[in-house]
């Protein structure tokens, strides 16, 4: 017999039955989609998708532009939802209903256009803090707590800006730019950060940056789920690789058995030869 329980603010765990009556956790998934069919603008963007990622894993999302990879990022924040039937199924978390203020502190989401809303003449730090009210600016009305303090400096120290907290973001480099989202996604101590396209416009020193950022927050025991149509954002910690297209998934794994050159030739429609160096993977 399987039982579920809340714990305060964290997500649902399962327990079963083991050896001598001990229950023994068992993690929940992340998101659990089966049989979903999502509707933008008429047409089917993503078509009968089961997929189902664990909470702690590190995971990959690939794919070309239009492969449906934005529309399953919506899904997993509840900004779309698919058409109703009775085979499916679209859980975060082990729930199917959410507040969505109540499911933003459990996922941190980063993103370009997350990062582009952040230029203003706010202070990093006024920027991190400002996760906690889901704004893009820390206002008179919000009230700062220490503990919120406390979290926000955590994420500072986490993510090597400390130096950058009293400078206005937009002074900020595209890089350190990135790297403040990274640290407003990171105060609520949330269960897994998705990263969505996170080298999209930066520069390659940039894009180290985050990838850097990347690896030591996966190395942490951050769960990753980064969706990107760029290989090399495919950080080493990542152990798992989906690979979608036209709103549909072509194969999921391994990440050594999915990223292959007849299977990214494929995916892409293009010549592909691939190199592995130092743990990333470069196509060209």
């Amino acid at each position: 017999m399987v039982l579920r329980r809340m714990v305060s603010h964290l997500p649902a765990r399962a327990f079963e039955a083991g050896a001598a009556g001990r229950r023994t956790i068992v993690p929940m998934a992340l998101f659990e989609f089966e049989h979903v069919t999502v509707l933008r603008g008429g047409r089917e963007v993503l078509e009968d998708l089961s997929l189902v990622v664990g909470d702690g894993e590190h995971v990959a999302v690939v794919g070309p532009n239009g492969a449906g990879k934005s529309t399953l990022l919506k899904l997993v924040t509840r900004e779309c939802y698919p058409v109703p039937s009775a085979a499916t199924v679209c859980r975060i978390l082990g729930r199917e209903r959410w507040n969505v203020f109540e499911l933003r502190t459990e996922l941190g989401i980063v993103s370009n256009d997350l990062a582009g809303a952040l230029t203003s003449r706010s202070s990093v730090r006024d920027i991190v803090l400002s996760g906690f009210f889901s704004s893009f600016s820390l206002e008179p009305y919000h009230e700062v707590t220490p503990a919120m303090e406390r979290a926000a400096a955590e994420a500072f120290e986490r993510l090597g800006i400390t130096h950058l907290v009293t400078r206005r973001v937009d002074a900020l480099s595209s890089g350190e730019l990135r790297r403040t989202a990274i640290a407003r996604a990171l105060v609520h101590r949330p269960t897994a950060l998705i990263f969505d396209e996170p080298s999209t416009s930066l520069d390659l020193g940039a894009q180290k940056e985050v990838r850097d950022a990347m690896r030591r927050l996966a190395g942490d025991g951050v769960a990753i789920v980064l969706v990107t149509h760029d290989l090399a954002d495919v950080i080493p910690e990542i152990e798992r690789v989906v690979l979608l297209s036209d709103g549909r998934i072509a194969h999921d794994g391994p990440k050594g058995e999915v990223l292959t050159e007849e299977r990214l030739r494929a995916l892409y429609g293009v010549e592909v030869h691939l190199t592995l160096d130092g743990g990333f993977y470069h196509a060209r």
